[in-house]
């Protein structure tokens, strides 16, 4: 939950760079939410009828679009990529896996040309 509290305040930050574990925890709580605004439009009976979500969800889902694309961008610089090699999910089929398999690889190691490795551990100065 840390991670996507830590997201959130991050909301808007698109430099830098994001740890696989910060990515992944992020989506699988905005999976979670994303569930619970959909049972919450059925629940209160505001679930559009053949979509099943409903202005709950919609408000949910606009409302983390922004920081779930910050933390995809992040994510990317974190394997040495810009942020706008997200497009690659335009080609059809290929894209979503080969950025499937970017999100999935191990950071680069060390400072790249977008930041430190947020791997390191902070060294402390007395």
């Amino acid at each position: 939950m840390q991670y996507y509290l830590h997201a959130l305040r991050n909301y808007a930050v698109f430099q830098g760079r994001a740890r696989r574990k910060e990515y992944w925890m992020f989506t699988l709580f905005h999976i979670i939410f994303a569930i619970v605004a959909m049972v919450a439009d059925v629940v209160l009976g505001t679930a559009m009828d053949g979509i099943g979500y409903g202005p709950v969800y919609m408000l949910y889902a606009l409302a983390m679009f922004i920081p779930g694309l910050a933390v995809s961008v992040r994510r990317l610089h974190d394997v040495n990529k810009s942020g706008w090699f997200m497009f690659i999910v335009l080609i059809p089929l290929v894209g979503a896996i080969w950025l499937l398999v970017l999100d999935c690889t191990e950071g680069t190691r060390g400072d790249n040309q977008y930041g430190a490795d947020p791997k390191q551990e902070p060294v402390l100065a007395y």
